[in-house]
Protein backbone atom coordinates (compact mmCIF):
# COMPACT_ATOMS: atom_id res chain seq x y z
CA UNK A 1 0.00 0.00 0.00
CA UNK A 2 1.51 3.52 -1.06
CA UNK A 3 2.35 5.90 2.05
CA UNK A 4 -0.30 8.44 0.57
CA UNK A 5 -3.20 5.42 1.04
CA UNK A 6 -2.08 4.30 4.62
CA UNK A 7 -2.40 7.98 5.27
CA UNK A 8 -6.09 8.24 4.27
CA UNK A 9 -7.10 5.32 5.96
CA UNK A 10 -5.69 6.30 9.06
CA UNK A 11 -7.05 9.28 8.81
CA UNK A 12 -10.55 8.12 8.02
CA UNK A 13 -10.06 5.56 10.62
CA UNK A 14 -9.18 8.38 13.35
CA UNK A 15 -12.45 10.49 12.13
CA UNK A 16 -14.58 7.39 12.80
CA UNK A 17 -13.46 6.83 16.23
CA UNK A 18 -13.45 10.70 16.93
CA UNK A 19 -16.79 10.58 15.95
CA UNK A 20 -17.42 7.67 18.22
CA UNK A 21 -16.00 9.21 20.88
CA UNK A 22 -17.76 12.53 21.18
CA UNK A 23 -21.12 10.43 20.55
CA UNK A 24 -20.11 8.02 23.44
CA UNK A 25 -19.44 11.31 25.43
CA UNK A 26 -22.53 13.32 24.85
CA UNK A 27 -24.77 10.13 25.20
CA UNK A 28 -22.71 10.31 28.73
CA UNK A 29 -23.79 13.78 29.80
CA UNK A 30 -27.09 13.04 28.80
CA UNK A 31 -27.62 9.94 31.09
CA UNK A 32 -28.65 10.67 34.16
CA UNK A 33 -28.11 7.56 36.16
CA UNK A 34 -24.75 7.91 36.80
CA UNK A 35 -24.98 4.07 38.74
CA UNK A 36 -26.14 2.50 35.29
CA UNK A 37 -23.38 1.00 33.38
CA UNK A 38 -22.14 2.81 30.13
CA UNK A 39 -23.18 1.75 26.97
CA UNK A 40 -20.84 0.46 24.60
CA UNK A 41 -20.18 2.80 21.57
CA UNK A 42 -20.91 0.87 18.51
CA UNK A 43 -17.68 -0.01 16.71
CA UNK A 44 -16.51 0.85 12.84
CA UNK A 45 -18.70 -1.09 10.34
CA UNK A 46 -16.21 -3.93 9.28
CA UNK A 47 -17.02 -4.60 5.68
CA UNK A 48 -14.39 -7.16 4.37
CA UNK A 49 -15.20 -8.60 0.89
CA UNK A 50 -15.52 -12.00 0.61
CA UNK A 51 -13.51 -14.93 -0.13
CA UNK A 52 -13.50 -16.73 -3.45
CA UNK A 53 -12.99 -20.48 -3.22
CA UNK A 54 -10.94 -22.13 -5.63
CA UNK A 55 -8.77 -24.85 -6.54
CA UNK A 56 -5.51 -25.58 -8.23
CA UNK A 57 -5.64 -28.86 -10.58
CA UNK A 58 -3.55 -30.73 -7.96
CA UNK A 59 -5.61 -30.01 -5.34
CA UNK A 60 -4.14 -26.60 -3.97
CA UNK A 61 -6.72 -24.65 -2.24
CA UNK A 62 -6.81 -20.78 -3.63
CA UNK A 63 -8.56 -18.26 -1.16
CA UNK A 64 -8.62 -15.08 -3.19
CA UNK A 65 -9.71 -11.55 -1.73
CA UNK A 66 -10.39 -8.31 -4.26
CA UNK A 67 -9.29 -5.22 -2.72
CA UNK A 68 -8.47 -2.69 -5.81
CA UNK A 69 -7.27 0.17 -4.18
CA UNK A 70 -3.90 -0.12 -5.02
CA UNK A 71 -2.02 -2.37 -7.68
CA UNK A 72 -0.25 -4.52 -5.38
CA UNK A 73 -1.46 -8.49 -4.50
CA UNK A 74 -0.42 -10.25 -1.50
CA UNK A 75 0.03 -14.43 -2.28
CA UNK A 76 1.21 -16.19 1.20
CA UNK A 77 1.52 -19.69 1.23
CA UNK A 78 0.37 -21.62 4.01
CA UNK A 79 1.57 -25.59 4.77
CA UNK A 80 -0.07 -26.30 7.95
CA UNK A 81 2.83 -27.82 9.40
CA UNK A 82 4.94 -25.81 11.92
CA UNK A 83 7.42 -26.59 15.14
CA UNK A 84 4.96 -28.78 16.72
CA UNK A 85 5.79 -31.19 13.85
CA UNK A 86 9.26 -31.25 14.74
CA UNK A 87 10.19 -34.60 14.78
CA UNK A 88 11.61 -35.88 18.60
CA UNK A 89 14.94 -35.32 19.07
CA UNK A 90 15.23 -32.61 16.35
CA UNK A 91 13.51 -29.49 17.51
CA UNK A 92 13.86 -26.59 15.24
CA UNK A 93 13.39 -28.60 12.41
CA UNK A 94 10.43 -26.97 10.43
CA UNK A 95 12.09 -23.07 11.70
CA UNK A 96 15.38 -24.46 10.04
CA UNK A 97 13.14 -25.71 6.73
CA UNK A 98 11.41 -22.57 6.37
CA UNK A 99 14.94 -20.26 7.23
CA UNK A 100 16.77 -22.21 4.08
CA UNK A 101 13.68 -22.03 1.40
CA UNK A 102 15.09 -19.42 -0.07
CA UNK A 103 18.96 -19.99 0.93
CA UNK A 104 19.05 -21.09 -2.76
CA UNK A 105 16.17 -22.72 -5.07
CA UNK A 106 15.88 -24.23 -8.80
CA UNK A 107 19.26 -22.92 -10.56
CA UNK A 108 19.60 -19.76 -8.24
CA UNK A 109 21.68 -19.11 -5.43
CA UNK A 110 20.28 -17.29 -2.19
CA UNK A 111 21.62 -13.86 -3.92
CA UNK A 112 20.12 -14.44 -7.05
CA UNK A 113 16.47 -15.15 -5.77
CA UNK A 114 17.11 -11.68 -3.56
CA UNK A 115 18.47 -9.78 -7.03
CA UNK A 116 15.64 -11.38 -8.64
CA UNK A 117 12.46 -10.18 -6.22
CA UNK A 118 14.39 -6.74 -5.57
CA UNK A 119 14.38 -5.87 -9.39
CA UNK A 120 10.36 -6.96 -9.35
CA UNK A 121 9.81 -4.38 -6.38
CA UNK A 122 8.68 -7.30 -4.83
CA UNK A 123 9.23 -8.87 -0.77
CA UNK A 124 9.43 -12.56 -0.42
CA UNK A 125 9.91 -14.13 3.15
CA UNK A 126 9.34 -17.49 4.70
CA UNK A 127 8.75 -17.99 8.18
CA UNK A 128 7.74 -20.97 10.82
CA UNK A 129 5.59 -21.37 13.97
CA UNK A 130 4.55 -23.32 15.69
CA UNK A 131 1.12 -24.42 14.16
CA UNK A 132 2.10 -23.74 10.44
CA UNK A 133 4.69 -22.74 8.34
CA UNK A 134 3.96 -19.83 5.22
CA UNK A 135 6.15 -18.18 2.01
CA UNK A 136 4.66 -14.57 1.62
CA UNK A 137 5.09 -12.92 -1.68
CA UNK A 138 3.71 -8.85 -1.65
CA UNK A 139 4.19 -7.69 -5.07
CA UNK A 140 3.20 -5.08 -7.19
CA UNK A 141 0.20 -6.45 -9.71
CA UNK A 142 2.38 -5.93 -13.16
CA UNK A 143 5.24 -8.31 -12.10
CA UNK A 144 3.20 -11.24 -10.60
CA UNK A 145 3.96 -13.58 -12.86
CA UNK A 146 7.13 -13.41 -12.70
CA UNK A 147 7.47 -13.14 -9.05
CA UNK A 148 5.59 -16.38 -9.17
CA UNK A 149 8.17 -18.14 -10.93
CA UNK A 150 10.90 -17.01 -8.26
CA UNK A 151 8.11 -18.23 -5.55
CA UNK A 152 7.60 -21.45 -7.21
CA UNK A 153 11.22 -22.37 -6.78
CA UNK A 154 11.71 -21.34 -3.52
CA UNK A 155 8.45 -23.45 -2.16
CA UNK A 156 8.76 -26.34 -4.67
CA UNK A 157 12.48 -26.47 -5.47
CA UNK A 158 14.73 -25.59 -2.51
CA UNK A 159 18.32 -26.74 -2.60
CA UNK A 160 19.41 -26.64 1.02
CA UNK A 161 22.73 -25.88 -0.21
CA UNK A 162 25.85 -27.00 2.49
CA UNK A 163 27.49 -23.26 2.85
CA UNK A 164 24.24 -21.81 3.45
CA UNK A 165 22.75 -24.36 5.74
CA UNK A 166 26.18 -23.53 8.02
CA UNK A 167 26.11 -19.95 7.95
CA UNK A 168 22.36 -19.84 9.21
CA UNK A 169 23.52 -22.34 12.09
CA UNK A 170 26.04 -20.61 13.15
CA UNK A 171 23.81 -17.44 13.30
CA UNK A 172 21.35 -19.50 15.76
CA UNK A 173 24.10 -21.20 17.75
CA UNK A 174 25.05 -17.36 18.16
CA UNK A 175 21.27 -16.06 18.51
CA UNK A 176 20.88 -18.66 21.10
CA UNK A 177 24.39 -18.19 22.98
CA UNK A 178 23.39 -14.56 23.07
CA UNK A 179 20.12 -15.46 24.45
CA UNK A 180 22.07 -16.58 27.60
CA UNK A 181 23.27 -13.43 28.62
CA UNK A 182 19.62 -11.66 28.32
CA UNK A 183 17.53 -11.71 31.33
CA UNK A 184 14.12 -11.34 29.47
CA UNK A 185 15.29 -14.06 26.78
CA UNK A 186 16.29 -16.14 29.80
CA UNK A 187 12.90 -15.64 31.50
CA UNK A 188 11.31 -16.61 28.71
CA UNK A 189 13.32 -20.03 27.76
CA UNK A 190 13.20 -21.04 31.09
CA UNK A 191 9.18 -20.19 32.31
CA UNK A 192 8.95 -22.62 29.54
CA UNK A 193 10.91 -25.32 30.49
CA UNK A 194 9.30 -24.67 33.86
CA UNK A 195 6.14 -25.09 32.94
CA UNK A 196 6.10 -28.02 29.86
CA UNK A 197 8.92 -29.54 30.76
CA UNK A 198 12.12 -30.19 28.87
CA UNK A 199 10.82 -33.12 26.60
CA UNK A 200 7.45 -31.52 25.54
CA UNK A 201 7.97 -29.51 22.45
CA UNK A 202 6.40 -26.19 24.30
CA UNK A 203 9.06 -26.28 26.57
CA UNK A 204 11.45 -25.48 24.16
CA UNK A 205 11.46 -22.29 21.62
CA UNK A 206 10.37 -23.39 18.23
CA UNK A 207 14.72 -22.74 16.88
CA UNK A 208 15.31 -25.78 19.23
CA UNK A 209 18.26 -26.15 21.57
CA UNK A 210 22.13 -25.58 20.95
CA UNK A 211 22.16 -29.50 20.76
CA UNK A 212 19.30 -29.88 18.00
CA UNK A 213 20.71 -27.25 16.11
CA UNK A 214 23.99 -28.96 15.24
CA UNK A 215 22.73 -32.00 14.66
CA UNK A 216 20.43 -31.24 11.89
CA UNK A 217 21.55 -31.81 8.46
CA UNK A 218 20.58 -30.86 5.12
CA UNK A 219 19.13 -34.45 4.88
CA UNK A 220 16.79 -33.55 7.82
CA UNK A 221 15.31 -30.51 6.53
CA UNK A 222 14.83 -32.53 2.84
CA UNK A 223 12.46 -35.11 4.62
CA UNK A 224 10.87 -32.61 6.48
CA UNK A 225 9.77 -30.39 3.47
CA UNK A 226 9.12 -33.68 1.10
CA UNK A 227 6.90 -34.89 4.41
CA UNK A 228 4.83 -31.63 4.97
CA UNK A 229 5.07 -29.11 1.86
CA UNK A 230 2.72 -31.28 -0.02
CA UNK A 231 -0.41 -29.73 -2.72
CA UNK A 232 -2.48 -31.61 0.23
CA UNK A 233 -1.53 -29.65 2.66
CA UNK A 234 -1.20 -26.26 1.30
CA UNK A 235 -3.40 -23.04 0.86
CA UNK A 236 -3.15 -20.45 -1.04
CA UNK A 237 -4.57 -16.93 0.23
CA UNK A 238 -4.61 -14.50 -2.40
CA UNK A 239 -5.31 -10.59 -1.31
CA UNK A 240 -5.11 -7.79 -3.62
CA UNK A 241 -6.04 -5.93 -7.10
CA UNK A 242 -6.98 -9.27 -8.68
CA UNK A 243 -9.73 -11.36 -9.78
CA UNK A 244 -9.60 -15.04 -9.08
CA UNK A 245 -10.28 -15.38 -12.52
CA UNK A 246 -7.11 -13.32 -13.52
CA UNK A 247 -4.84 -15.22 -11.00
CA UNK A 248 -5.72 -18.73 -10.38
CA UNK A 249 -4.25 -19.46 -14.09
CA UNK A 250 -0.95 -17.72 -13.11
CA UNK A 251 -0.91 -20.10 -10.12
CA UNK A 252 -1.71 -22.78 -12.16
CA UNK A 253 0.91 -22.27 -14.30
CA UNK A 254 3.98 -22.33 -11.78
CA UNK A 255 2.12 -24.58 -9.30
CA UNK A 256 -0.16 -26.83 -10.93
CA UNK A 257 2.62 -29.54 -11.95
CA UNK A 258 3.40 -29.71 -7.95
CA UNK A 259 3.17 -33.19 -6.82
CA UNK A 260 3.93 -35.22 -3.40
CA UNK A 261 7.77 -36.80 -3.87
CA UNK A 262 6.25 -38.74 -1.18
CA UNK A 263 3.78 -40.24 1.39
CA UNK A 264 2.12 -36.52 3.59
CA UNK A 265 3.86 -37.19 6.92
CA UNK A 266 1.02 -37.38 9.37
CA UNK A 267 0.72 -34.02 11.34
CA UNK A 268 1.76 -34.55 15.14
CA UNK A 269 -0.31 -33.64 17.61
CA UNK A 270 1.39 -31.99 20.42
CA UNK A 271 -0.33 -33.78 23.49
CA UNK A 272 -1.45 -31.65 26.49
CA UNK A 273 1.09 -30.63 28.77
CA UNK A 274 0.51 -31.64 32.92
CA UNK A 275 -1.09 -29.24 34.34
CA UNK A 276 0.78 -27.77 37.62
CA UNK A 277 -0.61 -28.49 40.75
CA UNK A 278 0.99 -26.21 43.41
CA UNK A 279 2.97 -23.28 43.25
CA UNK A 280 6.40 -23.09 42.31
CA UNK A 281 9.41 -20.44 43.21
CA UNK A 282 12.15 -20.02 40.56
CA UNK A 283 15.03 -17.84 41.25
CA UNK A 284 17.69 -17.72 38.31
CA UNK A 285 21.03 -15.56 39.14
CA UNK A 286 22.22 -13.17 36.75
CA UNK A 287 24.62 -11.17 38.85
CA UNK A 288 24.81 -7.22 38.30
CA UNK A 289 21.43 -7.30 36.39
CA UNK A 290 20.52 -3.63 35.75
CA UNK A 291 16.64 -5.35 36.32
CA UNK A 292 14.47 -8.55 37.45
CA UNK A 293 12.76 -10.09 35.00
CA UNK A 294 9.45 -11.87 36.23
CA UNK A 295 7.18 -14.92 34.38
CA UNK A 296 4.01 -16.07 36.16
CA UNK A 297 1.37 -18.58 34.87
CA UNK A 298 1.23 -21.97 33.98
CA UNK A 299 -0.76 -24.14 30.84
CA UNK A 300 -2.78 -22.32 29.55
CA UNK A 301 -5.88 -23.29 26.43
CA UNK A 302 -5.55 -24.07 22.98
CA UNK A 303 -7.19 -22.26 20.12
CA UNK A 304 -9.93 -24.03 19.94
CA UNK A 305 -11.17 -23.17 23.31
CA UNK A 306 -14.86 -22.54 23.42
CA UNK A 307 -13.89 -19.64 25.87
CA UNK A 308 -11.98 -17.83 23.27
CA UNK A 309 -14.07 -14.77 23.48
CA UNK A 310 -14.61 -14.47 27.57
CA UNK A 311 -10.80 -15.19 27.99
CA UNK A 312 -9.66 -12.11 25.05
CA UNK A 313 -11.97 -9.89 27.42
CA UNK A 314 -10.51 -11.17 30.52
CA UNK A 315 -6.93 -10.30 29.55
CA UNK A 316 -7.49 -7.17 28.10
CA UNK A 317 -8.39 -6.38 31.64
CA UNK A 318 -6.15 -8.32 33.20
CA UNK A 319 -2.70 -7.27 31.21
CA UNK A 320 -3.52 -6.93 27.57
CA UNK A 321 -4.08 -3.03 27.31
CA UNK A 322 -2.11 0.05 28.31
CA UNK A 323 -4.74 0.62 30.60
CA UNK A 324 -4.56 -3.15 32.12
CA UNK A 325 -4.70 -3.63 35.88
CA UNK A 326 -1.59 -5.06 35.66
CA UNK A 327 0.39 -2.12 33.78
CA UNK A 328 -1.33 0.32 35.85
CA UNK A 329 -0.52 -0.91 38.71
CA UNK A 330 3.14 -1.81 38.56
CA UNK A 331 3.90 1.11 36.07
CA UNK A 332 2.01 3.76 36.96
CA UNK A 333 0.70 3.31 40.33
CA UNK A 334 4.19 1.49 41.91
CA UNK A 335 6.72 2.62 39.10
CA UNK A 336 7.71 -0.79 39.47
CA UNK A 337 8.13 -0.83 35.90
CA UNK A 338 7.80 0.43 32.49
CA UNK A 339 5.41 -1.92 31.83
CA UNK A 340 3.07 -5.19 32.77
CA UNK A 341 1.30 -7.51 30.77
CA UNK A 342 -0.26 -10.94 30.38
CA UNK A 343 -1.04 -13.48 27.39
CA UNK A 344 -2.83 -16.20 26.43
CA UNK A 345 -0.59 -18.00 23.48
CA UNK A 346 -3.10 -20.30 22.23
CA UNK A 347 -1.90 -22.46 19.89
CA UNK A 348 -3.21 -26.02 18.23
CA UNK A 349 -2.61 -27.38 21.44
CA UNK A 350 -2.49 -25.92 24.89
CA UNK A 351 -0.32 -23.59 24.70
CA UNK A 352 1.47 -20.90 27.89
CA UNK A 353 -0.54 -18.12 30.05
CA UNK A 354 1.71 -15.80 31.05
CA UNK A 355 2.10 -12.46 32.90
CA UNK A 356 5.49 -10.61 32.90
CA UNK A 357 7.49 -7.65 33.77
CA UNK A 358 11.19 -6.35 33.98
CA UNK A 359 11.03 -4.80 37.25
CA UNK A 360 12.98 -2.80 39.25
CA UNK A 361 15.86 -5.13 40.68
CA UNK A 362 15.54 -3.38 44.89
CA UNK A 363 11.34 -4.12 44.31
CA UNK A 364 10.81 -7.71 43.00
CA UNK A 365 9.67 -9.20 45.80
CA UNK A 366 6.77 -6.21 45.81
CA UNK A 367 6.20 -6.95 42.13
CA UNK A 368 6.06 -10.21 42.57
CA UNK A 369 3.33 -9.71 45.48
CA UNK A 370 1.19 -7.02 43.16
CA UNK A 371 1.09 -9.38 40.42
CA UNK A 372 -0.83 -11.62 42.96
CA UNK A 373 -2.51 -9.32 43.92
CA UNK A 374 -4.11 -9.09 40.76
CA UNK A 375 -4.12 -12.43 39.29
CA UNK A 376 -6.28 -13.26 42.03
CA UNK A 377 -8.29 -10.31 42.06
CA UNK A 378 -9.31 -10.99 38.39
CA UNK A 379 -11.75 -13.96 39.55
CA UNK A 380 -13.53 -11.88 41.57
CA UNK A 381 -16.42 -10.26 39.28
CA UNK A 382 -15.95 -7.40 36.93
CA UNK A 383 -17.52 -4.41 37.26
CA UNK A 384 -19.88 -3.27 34.66
CA UNK A 385 -18.16 -0.29 33.87
CA UNK A 386 -14.73 -2.35 33.80
CA UNK A 387 -15.91 -4.92 31.36
CA UNK A 388 -17.21 -2.52 29.37
CA UNK A 389 -14.29 -0.77 28.90
CA UNK A 390 -12.23 -3.52 27.51
CA UNK A 391 -15.11 -4.81 25.08
CA UNK A 392 -14.95 -0.95 23.68
CA UNK A 393 -11.05 -1.39 23.73
CA UNK A 394 -10.92 -4.65 21.72
CA UNK A 395 -14.24 -3.88 19.13
CA UNK A 396 -13.02 -0.48 18.34
CA UNK A 397 -9.16 -1.77 17.24
CA UNK A 398 -10.54 -4.99 15.37
CA UNK A 399 -10.76 -2.68 12.33
CA UNK A 400 -7.63 -1.56 12.39
CA UNK A 401 -6.29 -5.59 11.82
CA UNK A 402 -7.45 -5.29 8.11
CA UNK A 403 -6.27 -1.53 7.14
CA UNK A 404 -3.80 -3.09 4.43
CA UNK A 405 -3.78 -6.50 2.31
CA UNK A 406 -0.85 -7.51 4.01
CA UNK A 407 -3.01 -7.18 7.28
CA UNK A 408 -6.35 -9.17 5.46
CA UNK A 409 -3.88 -11.65 4.51
CA UNK A 410 -2.62 -12.28 7.58
CA UNK A 411 -6.05 -12.79 9.40
CA UNK A 412 -6.94 -15.02 6.62
CA UNK A 413 -3.77 -17.23 7.61
CA UNK A 414 -5.94 -17.83 10.76
CA UNK A 415 -9.11 -19.10 9.41
CA UNK A 416 -6.63 -21.97 7.50
CA UNK A 417 -4.25 -22.89 10.26
CA UNK A 418 -7.28 -23.04 12.87
CA UNK A 419 -9.66 -23.76 10.02
CA UNK A 420 -12.02 -21.33 12.00
CA UNK A 421 -15.51 -20.71 10.18
CA UNK A 422 -15.41 -18.22 7.26
CA UNK A 423 -17.88 -15.90 8.94
CA UNK A 424 -15.43 -15.76 12.14
CA UNK A 425 -14.22 -11.92 11.60
CA UNK A 426 -17.79 -10.82 10.91
CA UNK A 427 -19.22 -12.10 13.96
CA UNK A 428 -16.02 -11.13 15.89
CA UNK A 429 -17.41 -8.09 17.45
CA UNK A 430 -20.58 -9.22 17.99
CA UNK A 431 -18.89 -12.04 20.23
CA UNK A 432 -17.30 -9.84 21.88
CA UNK A 433 -19.76 -7.67 23.11
CA UNK A 434 -22.19 -10.55 23.78
CA UNK A 435 -19.30 -11.55 26.38
CA UNK A 436 -20.72 -10.97 30.19
CA UNK A 437 -19.47 -10.47 33.42
CA UNK A 438 -19.97 -14.10 34.42
CA UNK A 439 -18.46 -15.48 31.58
CA UNK A 440 -15.27 -13.84 32.53
CA UNK A 441 -15.49 -14.79 36.00
CA UNK A 442 -16.38 -18.46 34.94
CA UNK A 443 -13.08 -18.81 32.74
CA UNK A 444 -10.60 -16.79 35.46
CA UNK A 445 -11.86 -19.10 38.07
CA UNK A 446 -10.59 -22.25 35.35
CA UNK A 447 -8.18 -20.55 33.98
CA UNK A 448 -6.72 -18.16 36.22
CA UNK A 449 -5.62 -20.30 39.72
CA UNK A 450 -3.05 -18.43 41.31
CA UNK A 451 -2.22 -20.58 43.66
CA UNK A 452 -0.81 -23.30 41.17
CA UNK A 453 1.10 -20.85 39.08
CA UNK A 454 5.04 -21.33 38.44
CA UNK A 455 7.37 -17.70 39.02
CA UNK A 456 10.19 -17.17 37.30
CA UNK A 457 12.60 -14.39 38.56
CA UNK A 458 16.18 -13.75 36.54
CA UNK A 459 17.61 -11.43 38.46
CA UNK A 460 20.58 -10.71 40.85
CA UNK A 461 20.05 -13.02 43.41
CA UNK A 462 22.30 -11.63 46.40
CA UNK A 463 19.46 -8.64 45.94
CA UNK A 464 16.39 -10.54 45.26
CA UNK A 465 16.26 -13.42 47.23
CA UNK A 466 15.31 -12.31 50.77
CA UNK A 467 12.93 -10.69 49.84
CA UNK A 468 11.04 -13.19 47.60
CA UNK A 469 11.62 -15.85 50.13
CA UNK A 470 9.71 -14.04 51.98
CA UNK A 471 6.76 -13.81 50.17
CA UNK A 472 6.29 -17.37 51.30
CA UNK A 473 4.85 -18.09 48.02
CA UNK A 474 5.77 -21.62 48.45
CA UNK A 475 8.89 -23.61 47.89
CA UNK A 476 12.21 -21.80 46.76
CA UNK A 477 14.50 -23.30 43.95
CA UNK A 478 17.75 -21.25 43.08
CA UNK A 479 18.95 -21.87 40.01
CA UNK A 480 22.11 -21.09 37.51
CA UNK A 481 21.60 -20.05 33.97
CA UNK A 482 23.06 -23.43 33.18
CA UNK A 483 20.69 -25.37 35.46
CA UNK A 484 17.36 -23.72 34.02
CA UNK A 485 18.12 -23.82 30.73
CA UNK A 486 20.09 -27.01 30.15
CA UNK A 487 24.32 -27.14 29.04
Amino acid sequence: MSAESSRVLRALRGFVLAAIAIGSFLAAQERPDRSKPPALAPPPQLNLPSIEKRALSNGVAVWVVEAHEVPIVQVSLVIRAGAGDDPPGRFGTSSLTAAMLDEGAGARSALEIADAIELLGADLSTASGFDASAIRLNVPVAQLDAALAVTADVALRPTFPAADLERLRQERLTALLQARDDPASIAAMAFSRVVFGREHRYGTGAVGTEATVKMLSADDLRAFHAGYYQPTNATFIVVGDVTADAVVPRLEKHFGRWSATGALRKALTVPAAPQLTARQTYIIDKPDAEQSQIRIGWVGVPRATPDFFPLLVLNTVLGGSFTSRLNQNLREEHGYAYGASSAFDMRLSAGPFVAAAGVQTDKTAEAIREFFAELDGIRKPIEQEELAKAKNFIALGFPAEFETSTDLSRQLEELVVYRLPDDYFERYVPNVLAVTAAAVQQAAERDIQPSRFAVVAVGDRKIIEPGVRALNLGPVRVLSVDDALGP
